[in-house]
């Protein structure tokens, strides 16, 4: 990630996480890119019988698109899905690539401006049984797999899961810069920059990669960044963090692909998305 944009994607996190009319989910119809599909690496990690899950997130009709756009990485409102100044697209319901025969095809389209960035987000809080539970959970586990033909053409893959409530912000925000170099950073809430953690990150193009991440938010309402599996190799993280101010109020995971110098396009698959809390 450039310095220009070194800690300013998160800064519009909780905002995208809620804003409702700043951008829309987009879809191109009729796309099927017949890629070729790789055997299923694994077998995804199933939640404790105490968790609760939203599974097979790829079919779920809730993603929302933004473009974010250099210097401040604030939400275009006025940007649309064909550009020029971003564009992308969503298409659910591919079978190839994919691992469960219905995968989620993420596009990140040619920009007129450089390093410029597509968030999307999920929202869960009014599918809870109460949502006002959204205090009462603490262990969050967010598990996918991806798949890209040129991932080398990615700046940075984020994946980020969202507490909000009681004017606290909970943002447990990582990202595996690739173009970046190849490395897992994590977010400061506080001072609003991303933090090295040392840990390599080196997805395969052409293949599936299975990432799982998990998170918890400590009995003294600090975050904990516990660990990071890619493709079967756990790092453990254990990095804290305290809250920053917030007025939303809710739960969210976040996916996003990051344009590189060049802005070149990429798409990216996901599958067998899972978003698990307790």
């Amino acid at each position: 990630m450039s310095k220009a944009r070194v800690g300013a994607t998160l800064m519009v996190i909780s905002l995208a996480a809620f804003a409702l009319n700043c951008g829309v989910a987009a879809t191109a119809p009729g796309i099927r890119l017949d890629v070729g599909s790789n055997p299923d690496p694994g077998t995804p990690s199933n939640p404790s019988a105490s968790s609760d899950t939203f599974a097979d997130l790829q079919l779920d009709s809730h993603w929302s698109g933004y473009v974010l756009l250099p210097p401040a990485y604030s939400i275009c409102g006025t940007c649309q899905p064909d550009g020029p100044e971003g564009s992308w697209f969503i298409q659910q319901g591919i079978s190839s690539p994919s691992l469960s025969g219905s995968s989620m095809q993420f596009g990140l389209g040619p920009h007129s401006v450089k390093y410029a960035d597509i968030l999307w987000n999920n929202k869960f809080t009014k599918r809870l049984a109460n949502e006002k539970s959204v205090p009462n959970y603490h262990e969050f586990t967010y598990e996918v797999y991806f798949y890209g033909e040129d991932l080398e053409k990615s700046q940075a893959l984020e994946f980020d899961i969202n507490q909000f409530f009681n004017g606290m912000s909970f943002i447990w925000g990582h990202e595996c810069r690739i173009a970046g170099g190849h490395e897992w950073d994590t977010w400061d809430n506080v001072n609003k920059h991303w933090v090295k953690s040392g840990i390599p990150c080196n997805p395969l193009s052409n293949a599936w990669n299975h990432l799982v991440i998990q998170v918890s938010r400590t009995a003294d309402d600090r975050l904990q960044f516990k660990s990071i599996t890619l493709n079967g190799v756990t790092h453990t993280v254990n990095r804290f963090d305290h809250p920053s101010a917030t007025t939303w109020y809710g739960m969210t995971i976040n996916y996003q692909m990051d344009g590189d110098s060049e802005q070149e396009p990429y798409t990216v698959y996901l599958d067998k998305v899972r978003f698990s809390y307790k």
